[in-house]
């Protein structure tokens, strides 16, 4: 079996993903629920609130690209760079779920590099706030300055929702919507799933 079943009750292969297995909510959903660095932080933050975090670092035309950089993970989950570095058969499994996600928001994929640099500060960011302290540096935060400002503590309800909200508006702005796309909203957060596209 290849397959693993999402949020919505649809089956979505992991060795022949095609983009018509691709959902917003899926993705909402998933990455609202998974923790950043494995789960080893002073409270839950997960992927999705991060995702919005570096959405937010990037310039507007770059938004949809930064929301959507991780959202592999929602199918594959969060594996730990270290480990991710040294499993090649993960990483072609994963770039192949990529292009599926590329191509149902129409994005290129290739990321634009202020995303990867978003990326990274938001990597120091959280990591001078959610982790504890260790004075080991990490090679690829080299030069990177985390930002000041606060992280927000979110449920995954709430993070599910910011994410989706978002979601659904830059693709309404970027005019790249192909049918009507799904909603979430406070009493379908961790309650059953409605029918969407």
């Amino acid at each position: 079996m290849s397959w693993i079943l999402t949020r919505t009750g649809r089956r979505f292969d992991l060795l022949a993903p095609c983009p018509s297995q691709v959902f917003v909510l899926d993705i909402a959903h998933a990455l609202a629920h998974l923790c950043r660095f494995n789960g080893h932080t002073s409270r839950h933050y997960s992927v999705a609130q991060h995702s919005l975090f570096v959405a937010d670092i990037v310039p507007p035309e770059h938004r949809l690209a930064a929301l959507l950089h991780d959202a592999t993970e929602a199918y594959v989950g969060d594996m730990v760079r270290p480990l991710k570095q040294v499993m090649p058969e993960y990483q072609k499994i994963e770039q192949r779920i990529w292009l599926a996600i590329c191509e149902r928001f129409d994005i290129a994929p290739e990321l634009p590099a202020c995303v990867h640099e978003a990326d990274m500060i938001a990597l120091a960011t959280e990591r001078a706030q959610l982790m504890p302290h260790h004075p080991a540096e990490w090679e690829c935060l080299a030069g990177i300055t985390p930002l000041s400002m606060p992280l927000d503590v979110w449920t995954p309800s709430k993070a599910a929702i910011r994410y989706q909200d978002r979601l659904l508006a830059l693709l309404q702005s970027t005019h790249r919507t192909r049918s009507t796309w799904e909603r979430v909203d406070e009493h379908h957060a961790g309650g059953e799933a409605p029918l969407c596209m």
